[in-house]
C-alpha cells in the first residue's frame, strides 16, 4: 500500500486484482474459489481489517474475540458438531435438524454458499437477560462467508440469524466445543488434523480457548471447569429469503 502512494502508475500496478487475489489466498491459506461477487482488494480488506459480526450488531452484548482463520467450502453440506468425534451416524438430508441436534448433538445443513470462509471465536453476554451486570458468558464458533460484510442485506439487518436447534446437556461436561465440517471431507487427513485432539487441545487443568482450522474444517474447544451442564445452540444465516446459507454459529451457555 506504500509503494501505491509512490505514483499513479505504481497505484494502477498496485490495485490489480490478481495481485489482491494472490495475496488473500497466500494470507489466509485458502484454494482459489471458482467465482467472487467482489474485488479481491474489497475482499482482502474484510478480511484483514480486524472486522466481526459482533461490530456490526449486538456490540452491548460482546465480550471478546479472537480470529481462528479461513477454510474452504467445496461442497454444499455441513456437519455441525459439539463433540471433537465423528457422529456414529450421519445425519440424513430427510431427517429434522432440531431432532438430530437433541438426538446426537449435530446435524447436517445443505445449500451453503461455497468458496472461502472466515471463523472467528466470540465471547458474549449471557443472551437471556439484558442486564451490563450480568456475569454470564456465552462461547460462540462464529463462521460466515468471506462476501458476507459486503452484502447489502446483511448490512442493512435485512438476512439474520434463525435457529436451527438447540441441545440441552444436564450433567457435567469437560468442555465446550463447536466444529464444522465440509461434509464432503469429513474421511480426508483434513478432517484428521481437526479431530486429533492431542496436538491442540489443552491440558484438563488448562481453560484457555484453544481452536484448529484446516483447508475443509475448524473446531474450538474450551475446558470447563465442575459445571452442571451446558445449552447448545445451532444458528444459520441465508442470503436472502431462498439463498444459501452464508453464515454458521454454534453456541455454548453453562446452565
Amino acid at each position: 500500500m506504500r509503494l501505491a502512494m509512490a505514483n499513479r502508475w505504481f497505484h494502477r500496478l498496485i490495485m490489480e486484482g490478481s495481485i489482491w487475489k494472490y495475496a488473500c489466498l497466500r494470507d489466509l491459506h485458502v484454494p482459489s474459489p471458482c467465482h467472487v461477487s467482489f474485488s479481491w482488494f474489497k475482499l482482502y480488506v474484510s478480511a484483514f481489517d480486524g472486522s466481526h459480526s459482533y461490530a456490526f450488531r449486538q456490540q452491548e452484548k460482546h465480550i471478546d474475540w479472537m480470529r481462528i482463520g479461513a477454510f474452504f467450502f467445496e461442497s454444499r453440506s455441513a456437519l455441525l458438531s459439539e463433540e471433537l468425534c465423528l457422529p456414529k451416524k450421519i445425519p440424513n438430508e430427510w431427517e429434522l435438524t432440531e431432532t438430530t441436534v437433541k438426538t446426537s448433538g449435530a446435524c447436517v445443513v445443505h445449500d451453503v454458499k461455497t468458496g472461502i470462509w472466515i471463523a472467528d471465536l466470540q465471547l458474549v453476554r449471557c443472551p437471556v437477560c439484558n442486564l451490563n451486570t450480568c456475569e454470564g458468558t456465552m462461547q460462540t464458533l462464529d463462521a460466515r462467508h468471506i462476501e458476507l460484510f459486503m452484502e447489502e442485506g446483511y448490512k442493512d439487518g435485512t438476512w439474520e440469524f434463525e435457529d436451527i436447534g438447540t441441545h440441552h446437556i444436564d450433567k457435567h461436561i469437560n468442555g465446550a466445543t463447536g466444529v464444522i465440517f465440509d461434509l464432503k471431507h469429513i474421511h480426508s487427513p483434513n478432517a484428521d488434523a481437526i479431530l486429533d485432539t492431542k496436538k491442540w487441545v489443552g491440558q484438563p487443568n488448562d481453560w484457555q480457548p484453544r481452536a484448529r482450522v484446516s483447508r475443509h474444517a475448524v473446531a474450538v474447544n474450551t475446558n470447563l471447569q465442575p459445571n452442571e451442564g451446558l445449552h447448545v445452540k445451532y444458528q444459520i444465516m441465508r442470503g436472502g429469503a431462498n439463498g444459501p446459507i452464508v453464515a454458521i454459529r454454534i453456541s455454548q451457555q453453562l446452565v
